[in-house]
Protein backbone atom coordinates (compact mmCIF):
# COMPACT_ATOMS: atom_id res chain seq x y z
CA UNK A 1 0.00 0.00 0.00
CA UNK A 2 1.39 3.70 -0.74
CA UNK A 3 0.47 7.23 0.59
CA UNK A 4 -1.85 8.79 -1.99
CA UNK A 5 -2.44 12.67 -2.68
CA UNK A 6 -5.26 14.00 -3.74
CA UNK A 7 -6.32 17.47 -5.93
CA UNK A 8 -9.48 18.33 -7.20
CA UNK A 9 -9.28 19.45 -11.02
CA UNK A 10 -11.77 22.06 -13.10
CA UNK A 11 -12.27 21.71 -16.65
CA UNK A 12 -14.74 21.85 -19.22
CA UNK A 13 -16.88 19.79 -21.12
CA UNK A 14 -20.60 19.56 -21.98
CA UNK A 15 -20.86 23.54 -21.41
CA UNK A 16 -20.22 23.11 -17.92
CA UNK A 17 -17.33 23.10 -15.49
CA UNK A 18 -16.38 19.86 -14.20
CA UNK A 19 -15.24 19.17 -11.01
CA UNK A 20 -13.10 16.45 -10.90
CA UNK A 21 -11.25 14.03 -8.35
CA UNK A 22 -7.21 13.12 -9.13
CA UNK A 23 -5.50 10.78 -6.98
CA UNK A 24 -1.69 10.04 -7.56
CA UNK A 25 0.49 7.43 -5.50
CA UNK A 26 2.87 8.72 -3.74
CA UNK A 27 5.92 7.51 -5.38
CA UNK A 28 7.77 9.31 -8.87
CA UNK A 29 7.66 7.87 -12.14
CA UNK A 30 4.70 7.94 -14.65
CA UNK A 31 2.13 4.84 -13.98
CA UNK A 32 -0.77 3.19 -15.69
CA UNK A 33 -4.01 5.22 -15.10
CA UNK A 34 -7.50 4.89 -14.56
CA UNK A 35 -10.81 6.96 -15.76
CA UNK A 36 -13.35 6.51 -13.18
CA UNK A 37 -17.06 7.32 -14.02
CA UNK A 38 -20.35 7.51 -11.96
CA UNK A 39 -23.74 6.47 -11.39
CA UNK A 40 -26.03 8.94 -13.20
CA UNK A 41 -26.44 11.14 -10.09
CA UNK A 42 -23.03 12.10 -10.68
CA UNK A 43 -19.51 12.49 -8.78
CA UNK A 44 -19.79 11.62 -5.23
CA UNK A 45 -17.49 10.73 -2.42
CA UNK A 46 -17.90 6.72 -3.60
CA UNK A 47 -16.59 7.75 -6.42
CA UNK A 48 -13.74 9.72 -5.16
CA UNK A 49 -13.10 6.69 -2.54
CA UNK A 50 -12.75 4.31 -5.06
CA UNK A 51 -10.14 6.98 -7.19
CA UNK A 52 -7.97 6.85 -3.88
CA UNK A 53 -8.25 2.75 -3.50
CA UNK A 54 -7.37 2.54 -6.99
CA UNK A 55 -4.20 5.22 -6.65
CA UNK A 56 -3.13 3.03 -3.12
CA UNK A 57 -2.87 0.05 -5.72
CA UNK A 58 -0.69 2.23 -7.91
CA UNK A 59 -2.61 3.63 -10.79
CA UNK A 60 -3.02 7.27 -11.55
CA UNK A 61 -7.06 7.66 -11.17
CA UNK A 62 -9.20 10.31 -12.11
CA UNK A 63 -12.70 10.38 -10.81
CA UNK A 64 -14.87 12.45 -13.26
CA UNK A 65 -17.71 14.61 -13.33
CA UNK A 66 -20.78 14.69 -15.32
CA UNK A 67 -23.02 17.61 -13.88
CA UNK A 68 -20.55 20.79 -13.28
CA UNK A 69 -19.96 19.59 -10.15
CA UNK A 70 -23.59 19.31 -9.09
CA UNK A 71 -24.80 15.57 -7.29
CA UNK A 72 -28.67 15.21 -8.47
CA UNK A 73 -29.78 13.13 -5.97
CA UNK A 74 -33.92 14.23 -6.84
CA UNK A 75 -34.43 11.50 -9.44
CA UNK A 76 -36.11 13.54 -11.47
CA UNK A 77 -34.14 16.13 -12.33
CA UNK A 78 -30.87 13.07 -12.38
CA UNK A 79 -32.95 11.22 -15.49
CA UNK A 80 -33.83 14.44 -17.23
CA UNK A 81 -30.30 15.73 -17.46
CA UNK A 82 -28.95 11.60 -17.94
CA UNK A 83 -31.86 9.93 -20.77
CA UNK A 84 -30.95 12.55 -22.85
CA UNK A 85 -27.80 12.26 -22.58
CA UNK A 86 -27.62 8.75 -23.02
CA UNK A 87 -29.12 9.47 -25.92
CA UNK A 88 -26.64 11.70 -27.48
CA UNK A 89 -23.39 9.31 -28.33
CA UNK A 90 -21.78 12.46 -28.93
CA UNK A 91 -21.88 14.20 -25.70
CA UNK A 92 -21.08 11.28 -23.80
CA UNK A 93 -17.67 11.23 -26.04
CA UNK A 94 -17.13 14.94 -25.39
CA UNK A 95 -17.74 14.67 -21.94
CA UNK A 96 -15.27 11.33 -21.43
CA UNK A 97 -12.40 12.87 -23.83
CA UNK A 98 -12.69 15.98 -21.77
CA UNK A 99 -11.93 14.11 -18.95
CA UNK A 100 -9.12 12.06 -20.43
CA UNK A 101 -7.55 15.04 -21.61
CA UNK A 102 -6.74 16.07 -17.81
CA UNK A 103 -5.27 12.28 -17.51
CA UNK A 104 -3.33 12.29 -19.93
CA UNK A 105 -2.04 15.86 -18.89
CA UNK A 106 -0.91 15.06 -15.78
CA UNK A 107 2.73 14.13 -15.85
CA UNK A 108 2.39 10.90 -13.62
CA UNK A 109 0.04 9.43 -16.33
CA UNK A 110 1.59 7.41 -18.71
CA UNK A 111 -0.76 7.91 -21.62
CA UNK A 112 0.00 4.46 -23.49
CA UNK A 113 -1.27 2.77 -20.36
CA UNK A 114 -5.36 3.91 -19.78
CA UNK A 115 -8.15 1.75 -18.63
CA UNK A 116 -11.74 3.33 -18.48
CA UNK A 117 -14.07 1.92 -15.88
CA UNK A 118 -17.54 3.40 -15.53
CA UNK A 119 -20.99 2.63 -13.47
CA UNK A 120 -23.79 3.51 -14.95
CA UNK A 121 -23.76 6.79 -16.68
CA UNK A 122 -20.40 6.56 -16.52
CA UNK A 123 -19.55 3.31 -17.52
CA UNK A 124 -21.45 3.87 -21.10
CA UNK A 125 -19.40 7.26 -21.12
CA UNK A 126 -16.69 4.59 -20.95
CA UNK A 127 -18.16 2.18 -23.70
CA UNK A 128 -18.56 5.20 -25.88
CA UNK A 129 -15.24 6.34 -25.63
CA UNK A 130 -13.86 2.61 -26.73
CA UNK A 131 -16.62 2.83 -30.21
CA UNK A 132 -15.08 6.21 -30.66
CA UNK A 133 -11.65 4.12 -31.01
CA UNK A 134 -9.97 6.18 -28.23
CA UNK A 135 -6.94 3.54 -27.40
CA UNK A 136 -7.56 2.46 -23.72
CA UNK A 137 -6.30 -1.00 -22.58
CA UNK A 138 -9.31 -2.14 -20.86
CA UNK A 139 -13.05 -0.89 -20.02
CA UNK A 140 -14.85 -1.94 -17.11
CA UNK A 141 -18.44 -1.08 -16.40
CA UNK A 142 -21.31 -1.70 -13.78
CA UNK A 143 -24.86 -1.26 -14.82
CA UNK A 144 -24.25 -0.14 -17.83
CA UNK A 145 -24.90 -2.30 -21.07
CA UNK A 146 -25.39 0.45 -23.44
CA UNK A 147 -25.57 -0.06 -27.04
CA UNK A 148 -23.97 2.29 -29.64
CA UNK A 149 -24.09 3.37 -33.17
CA UNK A 150 -24.43 0.82 -35.97
CA UNK A 151 -20.68 -1.25 -36.49
CA UNK A 152 -18.89 1.13 -34.08
CA UNK A 153 -18.73 -1.33 -31.67
CA UNK A 154 -15.29 -2.95 -34.26
CA UNK A 155 -13.16 0.16 -33.28
CA UNK A 156 -13.02 -0.94 -29.69
CA UNK A 157 -9.76 -2.33 -29.09
CA UNK A 158 -9.02 -3.57 -25.89
CA UNK A 159 -10.81 -6.45 -23.89
CA UNK A 160 -14.55 -5.11 -22.42
CA UNK A 161 -15.76 -6.67 -18.96
CA UNK A 162 -19.53 -5.82 -17.95
CA UNK A 163 -21.11 -6.34 -14.79
CA UNK A 164 -25.00 -6.88 -13.92
CA UNK A 165 -27.64 -7.48 -11.33
CA UNK A 166 -29.87 -10.26 -12.17
CA UNK A 167 -32.79 -8.73 -11.28
CA UNK A 168 -31.80 -5.37 -12.54
CA UNK A 169 -35.09 -3.68 -14.09
CA UNK A 170 -33.16 -1.28 -15.86
CA UNK A 171 -30.74 -3.35 -17.71
CA UNK A 172 -33.29 -6.69 -17.87
CA UNK A 173 -32.25 -9.76 -20.28
CA UNK A 174 -32.94 -7.89 -23.04
CA UNK A 175 -30.61 -5.60 -22.60
CA UNK A 176 -28.07 -8.40 -21.91
CA UNK A 177 -28.58 -9.83 -25.15
CA UNK A 178 -28.78 -6.59 -27.05
CA UNK A 179 -25.42 -5.47 -25.38
CA UNK A 180 -23.58 -8.83 -26.05
CA UNK A 181 -24.81 -9.56 -29.46
CA UNK A 182 -22.93 -6.02 -30.13
CA UNK A 183 -19.71 -7.31 -28.55
CA UNK A 184 -20.11 -10.58 -30.17
CA UNK A 185 -20.34 -9.22 -33.74
CA UNK A 186 -17.60 -6.48 -33.20
CA UNK A 187 -15.44 -9.08 -32.45
CA UNK A 188 -14.58 -7.39 -29.07
CA UNK A 189 -13.00 -9.59 -26.43
CA UNK A 190 -16.01 -9.57 -24.20
CA UNK A 191 -16.93 -10.81 -20.74
CA UNK A 192 -20.18 -10.26 -18.71
CA UNK A 193 -21.06 -11.23 -15.05
CA UNK A 194 -24.41 -11.42 -13.79
CA UNK A 195 -24.50 -11.23 -9.96
CA UNK A 196 -27.24 -13.21 -8.81
CA UNK A 197 -30.13 -11.61 -7.12
CA UNK A 198 -28.80 -7.88 -7.34
CA UNK A 199 -30.74 -5.02 -8.24
CA UNK A 200 -29.99 -1.71 -10.28
CA UNK A 201 -26.59 0.62 -8.41
CA UNK A 202 -25.79 -3.60 -6.45
CA UNK A 203 -22.52 -1.70 -6.31
CA UNK A 204 -23.34 2.06 -4.39
CA UNK A 205 -23.97 2.22 -0.87
CA UNK A 206 -27.94 3.44 0.11
CA UNK A 207 -28.03 6.84 -0.08
CA UNK A 208 -30.44 9.30 2.29
CA UNK A 209 -32.13 10.50 -0.84
CA UNK A 210 -35.08 9.05 -2.88
CA UNK A 211 -34.09 6.74 -6.05
CA UNK A 212 -35.64 5.91 -9.10
CA UNK A 213 -36.95 2.31 -9.01
CA UNK A 214 -35.02 -0.76 -8.75
CA UNK A 215 -32.40 0.32 -7.36
CA UNK A 216 -30.82 -1.74 -4.23
CA UNK A 217 -27.46 -2.31 -2.45
CA UNK A 218 -25.87 -5.34 -2.40
CA UNK A 219 -23.10 -5.61 0.10
CA UNK A 220 -21.44 -8.72 -0.66
CA UNK A 221 -22.05 -8.24 -4.82
CA UNK A 222 -20.82 -5.34 -4.33
CA UNK A 223 -17.32 -6.46 -3.14
CA UNK A 224 -17.19 -8.66 -5.70
CA UNK A 225 -17.85 -6.54 -8.57
CA UNK A 226 -15.04 -4.12 -6.83
CA UNK A 227 -12.44 -7.35 -7.07
CA UNK A 228 -13.67 -8.10 -10.62
CA UNK A 229 -12.78 -4.61 -11.56
CA UNK A 230 -9.21 -4.50 -9.41
CA UNK A 231 -8.84 -7.81 -11.36
CA UNK A 232 -9.64 -6.75 -15.31
CA UNK A 233 -6.85 -4.25 -14.31
CA UNK A 234 -4.38 -6.11 -12.98
CA UNK A 235 -4.64 -8.51 -16.38
CA UNK A 236 -4.91 -5.79 -18.61
CA UNK A 237 -3.02 -2.92 -16.63
CA UNK A 238 -0.82 -4.42 -14.52
CA UNK A 239 1.27 -1.70 -12.02
CA UNK A 240 5.01 -1.93 -13.29
CA UNK A 241 7.87 0.82 -12.36
CA UNK A 242 8.46 3.34 -14.85
CA UNK A 243 11.77 2.36 -16.70
CA UNK A 244 12.21 6.12 -17.42
CA UNK A 245 11.61 6.97 -13.57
Amino acid sequence: MTTTTTRTVEYPADGLTMIGHLALPADAGRRPAVLLGPEGMGLSDVERRRADALAELGYVALAFDLHGGRYLGDPEEMLARCMPLLADADRMRGIGRAALDVLCAEPRTDPDRIAAVGYGTGGAIALELGRAGVGLRAIGTVNALTTGRPGEAARIRCPVWAGVGSEDPIMPPAQRNAFTAEMQAAGVDWRLTVYGGALHAFHHPPVDHPTVPGVGHHPRHARRAWRDVVDLLSECLPVTEDPGA
